[in-house]
């Protein structure tokens, strides 16, 4: 009977294979053709984007302003996957006394940093001020120049991942540990959701907020966009952080 299911199962899973093949192709022949003036591509949403962008959401840069104003729930989205994926990634890896009673603790606060690496630890002690600052710098500039909180928070992560191999994870933790993780990334979340969430429920392509917006180039003129910037930049420089620590060691310490 056990074998006749299998049989089945296998049966079945490659017409749906088969099946799923057939659409794509279908769906593949279907595309327009690279280049016709008429393709999805060239139409009145691209030409908006680019000519109002600046004075509707006070964005110089225009892909800062269709990300997070004219389309900010793909951009919440995207966060959330984010901070999907580290959870996923923490269940399939964690590793720590009661997930394996028999795994020694001395391995579980096993320390793979070079303790004797002067040259490293007083090269980031001018480093890491740096790439702080810089990373901040292209978060909060995000809306005035390429940049943004996916690019800031990615160099302010690789900046704690050199922290930690530089001085360990029992100095890294005291500022960058699970709760400041999980307290950070669902505050940037929430904040991120309430302050567009009137916008998702209308229905409606870029309502004004109460922060107005100017078209001036200044840091502030952007309304919502910079402190939803933030809050991206958060998501994603816990992220880098925590899924190089769980590939690492299988977690966070405490």
């Amino acid at each position: 009977m056990k074998k006749k299911l299998n049989r089945i199962y296998n049966i079945l899973c490659v017409i749906f294979a088969l099946v799923f093949i057939a659409a794509m192709l279908l769906t593949v022949n279907s595309l327009p053709s690279i280049g016709e003036p008429t393709n999805p591509t060239n139409n009145v949403v691209s030409e908006k984007y680019l000519t109002d962008a600046s004075w509707e959401t006070g964005s110089l840069n225009a892909v800062s302003g269709m990300i997070l104003d004219y389309r900010a729930f793909d951009t919440l989205g995207e966060s959330c996957v984010l901070f999907v994926a580290t959870i996923a990634v923490f269940i399939m890896l964690r590793r720590d006394e009661d997930s394996n009673p028999n795994l020694p603790t001395q391995y579980l606060n096993q320390s793979y940093e070079d303790e004797d690496d002067i040259i490293f630890k007083k090269t980031l002690e001018f480093l890491f001020p740096v790439i702080l600052c810089f990373g901040i710098y292209v978060i909060a500039n995000g809306h005035l120049s390429p940049g943004g909180g996916f690019s800031g928070g990615a160099i302010i992560g690789a900046g704690f991942i050199l922290y930690l191999n530089a001085y360990g994870l029992d100095k890294i933790e005291r500022f960058a540990n699970s709760k400041t993780y999980l307290a950070c990334s669902v505050c940037a979340l929430l904040f991120y959701g309430l302050a567009k969430s009137y916008v998702f429920y209308v229905g409606a392509n870029h309502l004004h907020s109460i922060i107005p917006v100017f078209a001036d180039g200044t840091i502030f003129a952007s309304g919502l966009i910079l402190p939803l910037n933030i809050a991206v930049g958060i998501v994603v420089s816990n992220t880098v952080y925590a899924l190089y620590i769980m590939f690492r060691r299988g977690g966070f310490n405490k």
